[in-house]
C-alpha cells in the first residue's frame, strides 16, 4: 500500500510518502502565494523522484494551510493530529510533541497509538513561533540558522524579560549598541522563546518522551534551552523534523485504509 501526506506550511510545503510502515521518499519546497500551488510543486517533485504517477497512490491526506483545497487530496486532517501521530509512529515512546512552526508554535500530548490528547498553541502574538526566532536574528544581524551554534558559544548569557518579539528586537538592538557579545544575546533570543514554549507545554501536561518537531527543532540552542526548562532531553526523530507533519498525514491516510479494509472482510461499509 502506498499512501502520501502533504504539509502546507507558512514557509516550506512538505510531502511524504508511506509504503507498509517505511518512509519511501520525501520532499520539500519553498511555500508559494496558494496552497494549491504549493502543494502540486511538492507532490510532483516528490513523485518525480520516485518515478511515480498520482495514480499509483492508494490514499492522499492533506494538512496545514488550506489542506481543505487540495484537489488531488483524498482527505485531510489537522497538522496537530498530524505532527502527534507521525512523531509518536516514528519514535513510539512519545508522548508529547512540540511542533515550533513558521507561524505558530502548538504543544500537543497523544496517548500510545499517537491519538490526539490535548494540545495547547500560540493565539497572542508571534512569541515562541519561527517567524519570531526569524526577525530576532535579522535584528542581530545573523541569518536564523546561526543563531543556536552562535548560542552555544555564549559565556554570560542575557536574560531577557520581554515576551512580545517586537520588543525584544529593540532590547536585541540596544544590547548590540551598548556592545554586549553576540553569542550572549543570542542565548538571551533561545531562551525568551524557549520559555513561551514551556508554558505551552506545562499547560498541556508533560509528558515523557518530548519531541521537537518543525522547524525550530534545527535550532540547537533553543533545544537546549527547553530541555533545562523542562527538566529532560527530548528525543531526536530519524528524519528532518520539518517532515513530521506530513509523514503524520501519510500514516494516517494507512490508518484510513485499513480500516476500510478490515470493515470490508468483515462486510461491513468501506471507511
Amino acid at each position: 500500500m502506498l499512501t502520501a501526506g502533504c504539509d502546507v506550511g507558512a514557509l516550506t510545503t512538505k510531502g511524504a510518502i508511506v509504503q507498509d510502515g517505511v518512509v519511501l521518499g520525501w520532499a520539500i519546497v519553498l511555500s508559494r502565494s496558494q496552497a494549491v500551488q504549493s502543494a502540486t510543486d511538492v507532490m510532483d517533485k516528490l513523485l518525480g523522484d520516485l518515478g511515480l504517477s498520482y495514480g499509483r497512490i492508494d490514499h492522499i491526506f492533506s494538512t496545514g494551510y488550506g489542506r481543505n483545497l487540495i484537489p488531488f487530496a483524498h482527505g485531510n486532517m489537522s497538522e496537530i493530529s498530524c505532527h502527534g501521530r507521525g512523531a509518536q509512529w516514528l519514535v513510539p515512546g512519545v508522548r508529547t510533541v512540540i511542533d515550533g512552526g513558521g507561524q505558530d508554535c502548538k504543544a500537543i500530548r497523544v496517548n500510545g497509538r499517537g491519538a490526539l490528547v490535548d494540545f495547547r498553541m500560540n493565539t497572542k502574538c508571534a512569541a515562541g513561533t519561527g517567524k519570531a526566532l526569524e526577525l530576532m536574528a535579522r535584528s542581530l544581524g545573523v541569518d536564523v540558522s546561526e543563531l543556536g551554534p552562535l548560542s552555544l558559544q555564549a559565556k554570560d548569557p542575557i536574560k531577557m524579560n520581554k515576551p512580545c518579539c517586537i520588543l525584544t528586537q529593540m532590547e536585541v538592538k540596544r544590547l548590540l549598541f551598548e556592545g554586549r557579545d553576540r553569542a550572549d544575546i543570542a542565548a538571551g533570543i533561545n531562551d525568551v522563546v524557549a520559555r513561551e514554549i514551556m508554558h505551552l507545554v506545562r499547560d498541556v501536561g508533560q509528558e515523557n518522551d518530548i519531541a521537537v518537531t518543525g522547524g525550530a527543532a534545527k535550532n540547537i540552542g533553543l533545544v537546549r534551552s527547553l530541555e533545562r526548562y523542562l527538566g529532560v532531553a527530548t528525543v531526536s526523530v530519524p528524519v528532518d523534523p520539518q517532515l513530521i507533519g506530513a509523514i503524520g498525514a501519510a500514516v494516517l491516510a494507512a490508518d484510513r485504509c485499513g480500516r476500510a479494509a478490515a470493515g470490508q472482510s468483515r462486510g461491513g461499509p468501506p471507511g
